[in-house]
């Protein structure tokens, strides 16, 4: 066996046992995000009190995105992968520890301040957020709480991106479920006594988890006690912030993020729950775009590393193969929201203080929202495609602006007579045009994709969904109990969604399977040695 076939075996078998792992920590973060859901639904209802913490909700949620899913992972898992990279090739010093010395001070006071001036101007905030929300004042105290996660959450970020380029997957894949862990056990023990205050206290402790189930691991990884200890002059300036790379991303997360602001603030307007059916909706709607996006987060550092070692076509190929499996997981995924969404949200949410009209309400808000997840997965694949070089652009932060822009207009146009699935359609659309672009955009400017051979293999696998979601919805309906009905249109959905793609033999669905089938071997092996 050629050493290059070896090594294209050790990444597969790699991939297979981490994107397990990862998918494991996933799922169960999942659900015990469900289950932080339900239990807010149960203790809080979809009412005035559950719209004001979901106001405060907005700063976790900008966090997340910020710091941890998009925006600091795409700076900083580049620059520790060329770190990486001159470790190995034995450059002077240490470049890992002269590039924690140059960034993470810094970078935790900036998060620090940010985190202050926030929790200090929290009227002003949910003033421009929500101007029409009836409880302003609980909507301020959940804020001041809920800013503590800037910090929180962009030190878990720096973790995550410093464990990620050292392809460390273990404590990244967990931090969600000390996080969802933080919020459920603050509700139920302090929501006698705080109300849905608690929730947001959760929030602040849960973040304070984030940070901890990464730090050991963390020091035991920057620590290479093989390199010696850089003079403290040279660490000092060796690695500095890149300012304008670390502007483009964290702007394109933000325009990415702000849709939840335009949410808000459109539904602030309409009567009270309307914020609670956009916000249950969408957390079960993004489900599938989270498990379609496991691989890719997996597979991001490699293809930073990759670039950096200059492997440019090695790069386009993995993340070819990225968009053809996180599209066919999450058209499968889209196609069963659609087509079960009252029986999923019923089955969820409805019971306490959840009733049958906020079941009926999620439930179509939830099916407009299906519409833009291939859309959503192709933009979180497509971005790290444009950040894996280390680069500063401004293509994807214009993209995103124009998407932003859309959803804007189109929200403001739809909101007097859609209501809440009015805003749902109009994110839907916006960040499809985002998508889009940034296909078309790829080239010098990102990994250079082949543009036409992608289309090809994303346009049957969206033909066999189209299928199977009213096909699903049929047999959903049929009369039954909601556990019964979610069965059935979730057997249909299945399928009828395979057979339409084995029968179209979907160009490239063979290979994006791979992955699949490796995993699904590994875990026999696992299981029944």
């Amino acid at each position: 066996m050629s050493r290059v076939t070896e090594q294209r075996h050790a990444t597969a078998r790699f991939l297979a046992r981490t994107t397990l792992v990862t998918a494991s920590l996933a799922v169960a973060a999942a659900l015990l995000g469900l289950v932080r859901d339900q239990s807010l639904a149960r203790l809080f209802g979809a009412g005035r009190d559950t719209d004001a913490f979901l106001v405060a909700w907005t700063v976790p949620e900008f966090a997340a995105t910020l710091l941890i899913e998009d925006g600091l992972a795409f700076a900083l898992v580049p620059a520790f992968s060329r770190a990486l990279a001159r470790r190995a090739q034995g450059a002077p010093g240490d470049p890992v520890r002269s590039l924690v010395a140059g960034t993470l001070p810094r970078l935790t006071l900036a998060f620090a301040a940010v985190g202050t001036l926030l929790a200090l101007t929290a009227p002003e905030f949910v003033a421009v957020l929500a101007p029409g929300l009836p409880d302003p004042a609980l909507a301020v105290d959940c804020t001041r709480l809920t800013a503590t996660c800037v910090l929180s959450f962009g030190l878990t970020g720096y973790c995550s991106a410093a464990l990620r380029a050292h392809r460390r997957f273990l404590a990244p894949a967990a931090i969600y479920i000390a996080y969802n862990v933080g919020i459920i056990t603050a509700m139920y023990v302090l929501g006698g006594r705080w109300g849905v205050r608690s929730a947001a206290f959760g929030v602040a402790a849960g973040g304070c988890l984030m940070v901890l189930v990464q730090l050991p691991s963390l020091l035991r990884h920057v620590r290479d006690r093989r390199t010696p200890v850089a003079a403290p002059r040279a660490v000092a300036g060796e690695q500095a912030m890149d300012v304008p790379l670390m502007a483009t991303v964290l702007l394109f997360a933000l325009c990415r993020q702000s849709q939840v602001l335009i949410e808000r603030f459109l539904a602030s307007g309409l009567p009270a729950g309307a914020i609670s059916h956009l916000n249950y909706a969408q957390k079960v709607a993004q489900i599938p775009m989270t498990l379609s996006m496991m691989l890719c987060t997996v597979t991001f550092p490699m293809v930073a590393r990759a670039l950096a070692d200059g492997h440019t076509e090695r790069a386009r190929d993995r993340v070819e193969r990225d968009m053809a499996l996180a599209a066919h997981v999450v058209l499968f995924g889209a196609a069963a929201v659609v087509a079960c969404a009252p029986q999923l949200i019923a089955l969820l949410f409805q019971r306490g203080a959840f009733t049958a009209e906020d079941t009926s309400a999620t439930a179509d808000v939830m099916r407009v929202y299906a519409l833009g997840l291939l859309a959503q997965t192709l933009t979180g694949v497509l971005i790290r495609s444009y950040f894996s070089a280390g680069r500063a652009t401004w293509y994807p932060v214009g993209a995103m602006a124009v998407g932003i822009l859309v959803t804007s207009c189109l929200g403001a146009w739809t909101v007097g007579t859609r209501h809440v699935t009015g805003i749902a359609a109009a994110n839907a659309i916006g960040i499809t045009v985002t998508a889009v672009l940034l296909l078309a955009g790829t080239g010098h400017r990102s990994v250079p994709i082949r543009t036409r051979h992608v289309l090809r293999r994303l346009s049957r696998p969206l033909g066999a969904a189209v299928v199977a979601a009213p096909a699903g919805a049929f047999t959903a309906g049929l009369p039954a109990t909601p556990l019964v009905q979610l069965g059935a249109g979730g057997a249909t959905v299945t399928v009828v969604f395979l057979l339409l793609v084995s029968s179209l033999r979907v160009q490239g669905f063979t290979p994006a399977l791979r992955p699949i089938r490796t995993l699904a071997r590994r875990l026999a092996h696992v299981l029944l040695r």
